[in-house]
C-alpha cells in the first residue's frame, strides 16, 4: 500500500514540505555563483556556461530523477535508499546491499557537515554589520538547540518553519526577477551549449563543475523525506520552489554580467543583489534558512536509520511517533548522534571556509549509488520501457560521475574527513550485515509439531520441578506452527522448563497509529498457547499488563482457571505469577572462524550494545524478566582428536592400584 499517495493535501501539509524538506536545496542560491566565480572572475562564457549547468542539473537530477522517477519507488510510504534497498531485495538481487550501504554511509557522514556548514555560512554574515561578534559559540548554541527541537516532531517543526521558508523564497525570486529584468540576455542560458562550452573550451571549467553541483545538495533528501511528507506534497511545492530557485540563479548571473560589476570587500554575489536597506532583512532570513536547511537532512537521516533498522541492517532502536502519521519518527539516538558530529566538525574547522572542501563529495557518492538502484529497479519493473531506462539513468551515471571526478579536487583540502567518516559507517554496516548472514546459516526456527511431545513429557516428569505459573517467551515468529530455534533450545536442551502454562507471544506493529487486538491459538489445551499481539505504532507497549489482560479475558471463558502451581502461596493472591524469558543468541565459542568473521562478529556486538537492550525491546518490566545467552554455530566447528593412552577396568587391576595407594598413604 502506498501510504504516501494516502497522505491528504492541504495548505498546512504543503506548509510542512516547504518547512522541513527544501531547506538545503533552497539556500544554495547563497554560495553556488559565489564559488563558481571566486567572488572575481566575471567573464560571460563562466557566468553562462556556470548557469546553464545550473539550470540542466536541477532539471535533470532534482525535478526528473528524484521528483518524478524516484518519488514513485517507495517502500510502504517511505523513501531513501533503502527504500530501494528493500524493493530489489525482494527480487532477490544480491549485489544491491553494496551500494545501498555506501548510500547511507554517505548520507550520514553529509549528516555530520550540513548543519554544520550551513549555519556556519549563514551565521559569519553578521560580521559584515558586526565585526566582533563571536560565530562560533552562536553557531554552537543554534545546533544544540536545533537538535533538542527534533522531539516534537517534524510537524511541528514544518508548520514553524514553513512560514519562513516561504517568506525566503519570495524573496529569491524577487531579487531575481529584478536583475533578469535589466539583463534579460542570461536566458539563453536555457541554451545547454552553454554547459558544453564551459566544459570543453574555458580554461578550469571541468572543476567548476564541482561548486555547479552545490546547486543540487538536498535532492537526496526529496527522497528520503517521502514518508514525512507525501509525494504529492513534495511534488506541488517542488513546482512553486524550483521556479523561485531558477529566478534567483538567472537574476545572479545577470547582475554578474552587468558592465562594471564587481563586488566589494566580504561582500558575496547573493548580498550584492540586495538593496542596502535590505540587507538587514535579508541576513535575518538568510540565516533562518540556513538553519531550516539542516532540518532538511536530519528528517532524511531519520528516515534513513528507520528504514535500516526494519531491514535489520541496524540494530534496534528507539524511534518515536510525535504525529499519527507513521513517516513522522524521532530516533533519540541517531539525533544526539548528529548533533555531536555537528559540533565535532565545528571543533575541527572552526568556520565555514575551512567546511568548503568537506562539502558536496559525499553527497555525490550518494546520488551516484541512488542511480544505480533507482536504474536497476525501473528496468525490472518496466521491461518494455527497458532500453529507454537504460539510456536515462546512463546518461544521470554520466552527470553524477562528472561532478564526482570535478568533487576530487577537495580531498587534500577536507574531503578526507568526509571520506573516513563514510568509510567507517560504511565498515560498521557492512560488518554488521555479515554478522547477520553468520546468523542466517543455522536454522532459524522449529516445527511445533517436535515441541508439543516435548512439553507433554515434561509436565507428566515429577522430577522436573515448576519454574514460574505462566511463562512467557516473546517470539520472532509470525507463524503458530513454528517456533524460533532459540526458544528451543532454552525450553529443552538446558535444564527442561516447567510452567503451569507456557506462553509463546509475538507482536505486530500495525501501521494505523491507534489499535490494541490479539488472537489466541490453543498449541496444547491448558498448557501452551500462541498469542500474536497487534498494536498501532503509537500505542505503548506494557507487555506483562497486557498479558495479565489476555489471561483474565481466557479465565472468564473458563479456559485457564488462573490458579498458581505452587500450592504454598495458591489462595493467597488474586493474581498467578508471571516470568518472562528474552533470549539473546551469542556465537558459541566452538565454531572455526575466520579473522574477518571474528571482526564481523564483534562490531555485531559493539552495534548491539548501543541499542535496545532485550527487555526494553519487548517492553518489559526489567525486575520480572530473565535475559538468557543461547550460544549458535554459524560456521564450521572446531575438531579436535582426542586419544587415550591406555585403559585398564579390570577389578583384580583396581584392587591392585588400591592396594598399592593405601601403602604409599600409610
Amino acid at each position: 500500500m502506498d501510504h504516501s499517495t494516502k497522505k491528504r493535501v492541504s495548505a498546512a501539509t504543503l506548509l510542512v514540505a516547504i518547512g522541513i524538506v527544501f531547506g538545503d536545496i533552497g539556500t544554495s542560491p547563497l554560495y553556488v555563483f559565489q564559488t563558481i566565480t571566486g567572488g572575481s572572475n566575471f567573464s560571460a562564457p563562466l557566468i553562462m556556461g556556470g548557469l546553464s549547468a545550473v539550470f540542466w542539473t536541477l532539471l535533470l537530477l532534482a525535478t526528473i530523477k528524484y521528483i518524478y522517477i524516484a518519488l514513485n519507488a517507495d517502500n510502504n510510504g517511505e523513501g531513501g535508499i533503502f527504500a530501494l534497498f528493500a524493493l530489489l531485495k525482494e527480487r532477490r538481487v544480491k549485489w544491491i546491499i553494496i551500494p545501498a550501504l555506501i548510500g547511507c554511509a554517505t548520507l550520514m557522514a553529509d549528516g555530520f557537515i550540513t548543519p554544520a556548514i550551513s549555519i556556519s555560512s549563514a551565521a559569519e554574515g553578521i560580521t559584515t554589520i558586526f565585526p566582533d561578534f563571536p560565530v562560533m559559540p552562536f553557531v554552537v548554541g543554534i545546533i544544540i538547540v536545533l537538535f533538542m527541537i527534533q522531539q516534537f516532531g517534524t510537524s511541528a517543526i514544518g508548520k514553524a518553519f514553513g512560514p519562513v521558508m516561504i517568506v525566503w523564497f519570495l524573496f529569491l525570486g524577487y531579487l531575481g526577477l529584478v536583475n533578469i529584468v535589466k539583463n534579460p540576455e542570461v536566458l539563453k542560458a536555457f541554451n545547454p551549449y552553454y554547459a558544453y562550452n564551459l566544459v570543453v573550451n574555458v580554461k578550469g571549467g571541468f572543476w567548476v563543475l564541482g561548486a555547479v553541483f552545490l546547486c543540487t545538495t538536498g535532492a537526496e533528501a526529496l527522497y528520503s523525506d517521502l514518508g514525512h511528507c507525501g509525494k504529492r506534497n513534495i511534488r506541488i511545492s517542488w513546482t512553486f520552489i524550483s521556479v523561485l530557485l531558477l529566478l534567483n540563479y538567472f537574476g545572479q548571473a545577470a547582475l554578474c554580467l552587468t558592465d562594471g560589476f564587481a563586488l566589494q570587500p566580504k561582500q558575496t554575489i547573493f548580498y550584492a543583489m540586495v538593496p542596502s536597506s535590505l540587507v538587514p532583512f535579508a541576513i535575518v532570513i538568510a540565516t533562518s534558512a540556513a538553519i531550516i536547511a539542516s532540518q532538511a537532512l536530519i528528517t532524511g537521516v531519520f528516515s534513513l536509520m528507520n528504514e535500516a533498522i526494519k531491514l535489520n541492517l541496524w540494530t534496534n532502536l528507539k524511534v518515536k511517533f510525535p504525529s499519527d502519521h507513521q513517516g513522522q519518527i524521532y530516533i533519540p539516538f541517531i539525533n544526539w548522534f548528529l548533533m555531536a558530529g555537528c559540533l565535532l566538525v565545528i571543533a575541527i574547522f572552526k568556520k565555514s571556509s575551512n567546511m568548503e572542501a568537506t562539502y558536496g563529495l559525499a553527497i555525490t557518492i550518494n546520488m551516484v549509488m541512488t542511480s544505480i538502484l533507482l536504474g536497476f529497479l525501473m528496468i525490472l519493473k518496466h521491461p518494455k520501457q527497458k532500453i529507454a531506462y537504460i539510456l536515462l539513468f546512463v546518461l544521470f551515471l554520466g552527470i553524477e560521475g562528472i561532478f564526482l571526478f570535478s568533487n576530487i579536487g577537495k580531498i587534500a583540502h577536507g574531503g578526507w574527513f568526509t571520506l573516513i567518516l563514510s568509510f567507517t559507517f560504511f565498515g560498521l554496516l557492512f560488518m554488521y550485515f555479515k554478522a547477520r548472514l553468520l546468523r542466517k546459516r543455522i536454522t532459524e526456527y522449529v516445527p511445533m509439531s517436535k515441541i508439543v511431545p516435548l512439553i507433554n513429557a515434561i509436565n507428566k516428569d515429577k522430577m522436573v520441578p515448576y519454574e514460574a505459573t505462566n511463562l512467557v517467551y516473546p517470539t520472532r515468529s509470525d507463524n503458530p506452527n513454528k517456533l524460533d530455534a532459540t526458544i528451543f533450545y532454552s525450553l529443552f536442551r538446558k535444564r527442561p522448563r516447567k510452567a503451569g502454562v507456557i506462553w509463546f507471544l509475538h507482536f505486530d506493529i500495525l501501521n494505523e497509529p491507534w489499535g490494541l487486538h490479539y488472537s489466541v491459538h490453543e498449541v496444547i489445551d491448558q498448557s501452551c498457547y500462541y498469542v500474536s499481539l497487534h498494536l498501532g505504532f503509537k500505542e505503548e507497549l506494557r507487555t506483562e499488563y497486557l498479558m495479565r489482560q489476555i489471561q483474565c479475558k481466557m479465565i472468564e471463558k473458563g479456559e485457564l482457571t488462573g490458579q498458581s502451581v505452587f500450592e504454598s502461596v495458591r489462595g493467597e493472591f488474586s493474581e498467578a505469577d508471571f516470568k518472562f524469558i528474552v533470549l539473546n543468541s551469542r556465537v558459541a565459542t566452538n565454531n572455526l572462524l575466520t579473522p574477518f568473521q571474528i571482526l564481523a562478529v564483534k562490531t555485531y556486538r559493539f552495534i548491539k550494545a548501543t541499542g535496545l537492550k532485550p527487555a526494553e525491546d519487548f517492553g518489559l518490566d526489567k525486575t520480572n524478566v530473565l535475559v538468557e545467552h543461547i550460544p549458535i554455530s554459524v560456521t564450521k566447528q572446531y575438531s579436535q582428536e582426542l586419544i587415550e593412552d591406555w585403559e585398564d577396568y579390570s577389578k583384580q587391576n583396581s584392587k591392585i592400584a588400591l592396594s598399592r595407594h593405601s601403602k604409599k598413604h600409610f
